[in-house]
């Protein structure tokens, strides 16, 4: 096993998961650096933690230079905060692409990417079919390992929640175990337990392209549980 130390490159770092996530790989001691990719400073500090401040339509560019093992994608939007369908795209599948092709540029060998339960091209969700179109252009870079996670909806404390959103937050994760069958992949499951799951699946040292719904993720992330304690 190589001894050289392990730097991980997060995009979305300030966002629900992403905010997440910086916290489980500083803390996690598997990296020797966490660079987390974002558009301003981020408000905290840690020791293996650095904060690449970057224009996102220039993002290649400003990270050339940069080698990592791992990358992660927390980036993403809301129909509603981009404003329209083609900024909304712009974000989810440009920007998403945009970072991807400059981790594989950085050399890493791992790419692992928030995507949602349900994404398919051929659905009649806008949102669903970008999902869908952002994971199939990621696949095509060719990562020696892929690990797309496909959520439902995610639980946290968020900025700006609308009513209906907080209702959902309330009543979803008392509806949850109700959701079984072909409706367990959309279960809520919280921002924390998707990052554990992510770190989770950089650490199954799997190849290839895996896909990690609902049941999946909680595994991956009861799995870290367990190794903490132990």
């Amino acid at each position: 096993m190589s001894d050289t130390p392990k730097v991980a490159l997060v995009a979305g770092a300030s966002g629900l998961t992403g905010e997440q996530l910086i916290s489980v790989l500083c803390e996690s001691g598997d990296y020797a650096r966490v660079y987390a990719v974002t558009r301003r400073p981020l408000a905290r500090d840690h020791a293996r933690l650095a904060n690449r401040i970057v224009r996102f339509d220039q993002l290649e560019a400003q990270l050339r230079g940069t080698t990592c093992t791992d990358a992660y994608c927390c980036l993403g939007t809301t129909l509603k905060d981009a404003g329209s369908e083609a900024a909304f795209r712009q974000v989810d599948v440009d920007l998403v692409l945009a970072f991807a092709r400059a981790a594989k540029a950085a050399q890493a060998q791992r790419f692992v990417l928030v995507s949602a339960a349900g994404a398919d091209r051929g659905s009649r969700s806008f949102y669903l079919r970008v999902k869908a179109e952002a994971e199939a252009a990621v696949m095509a870079l060719g990562f020696s390992a892929l690990d797309i996670m496909q959520p439902g909806l995610l639980l946290g404390s968020r900025r700006g929640l609308r009513p209906l959103e907080l209702v959902a937050q309330w009543t979803l994760p008392v509806l949850g175990p109700l959701m079984i069958g072909p409706l367990q992949p959309w279960r809520p499951v919280s921002a924390a337990t998707l990052a554990q799951a992510m770190l989770g699946a950089a650490r199954s040292g799997r190849r290839g392209v895996m896909r990690f719904t609902w049941r999946a993720i909680t595994t991956l992330a009861a799995g870290q549980a367990s190794r903490r304690a132990y």
